[in-house]
């Protein structure tokens, strides 16, 4: 299992691409749930890839690959938490919504209590 000058040079490359462009996508605010799903992914995928493809002697080529993978798969797990989360925040915002209504209600039903008593 031996790395080339070539094949070192190619990972540590790729690797500095996704690196550099995790780091721009941060930079122009926060990131959201698919893009940190999509950043770990390609990162996860890149790393393996690349001990994967050192194994046959292509560890530029397996970093490529598996960034690529990563970046892909990743990106599809953060959507499904990004589903999740944005179907947690309407569900949150419809409680608050009836619990509004539930204490309007009550009041009501306080001063028409009040009313009725005098």
């Amino acid at each position: 299992m031996s790395w080339s000058e070539n094949g070192k040079q190619l990972l540590l490359h790729t690797l500095g691409i996704v690196l550099i462009g995790t780091i721009v996508g941060c930079a122009g605010g926060p990131m959201s749930t698919r893009e940190k799903g999509a950043g770990i992914g390609a990162l996860g995928g890149a790393a393996a890839g690349g001990l994967i493809g050192a194994a046959v002697g292509h560890p530029g080529a397996g970093a490529a690959i598996g960034g690529a993978l990563g970046l892909g798969a990743g990106a599809l797990v953060g959507d499904q938490f990004q589903g999740q989360e944005i179907q947690q925040q309407r569900q949150d915002d419809q409680i608050r919504r009836n619990q509004a209504e539930l204490n309007r209600q009550r009041q009501d039903l306080d001063r028409i209590k009040r009313q009725s008593e005098y």
